[in-house]
């Protein structure tokens, strides 16, 4: 495998700009001040990112009440990510990156072992981005299922 830019604690996080489901410019310098979960999945309306969306979903007060905003990116177009939220109820941004732009500047697109062979794909990645922008955590190659019960026992308070 080829070796992949990493981000890690203490990191600048990466500045993005990017369309919503319904179009609208998102950026990551709208959260200045606030903490934000941003994460990055394969593709909507699969299995996995749907089970991890909905646990988003369901854990968006626990991650509000802990200060956290929630922002999750896939390589999809605004069109599919607006039926999947339609479809799954989500109350968070999902944010449309076509050409991979940002999922390559966060490490989370790139060489991955999918059923023992190497591929190139969406590294499944979640980043805890503390108000003045830096990386409090970032953690590749996670799991789709029982990923943010996890993050929320360990999640720092902003």
């Amino acid at each position: 495998m080829t070796e992949q830019k990493r981000l890690s604690p203490g990191d600048q996080a990466p500045a993005f700009t990017l369309p919503d489901s319904t179009g609208k410019p998102v950026s990551l310098s709208d959260y200045l001040g606030r903490s934000v979960v941003v994460y990055f999945y394969p593709a909507a309306s699969t299995p996995g990112c749907t089970k991890q969306a909905c646990d988003f979903r369901d854990s968006i007060g626990d991650l509000a009440a802990s200060g956290y905003d929630v922002v999750g990116i896939s390589p999809d177009k605004p069109e599919k990510l607006a039926k999947f939220a339609e479809a799954e109820g989500l109350n968070f941004p999902l944010l449309s990156d076509v050409d991979r732009a940002v999922l390559t500047g966060w490490g989370a697109y790139g060489e991955k072992q999918n059923y023992g062979r190497t591929v190139m794909g969406v590294i499944r990645s979640t980043f805890l981005v503390g108000p003045d922008g830096r990386v409090v955590k970032a953690l590749y190659n996670v799991r789709a299922t029982g990923h943010v019960a996890k993050l929320l026992r360990e999640l720092p308070t902003s």
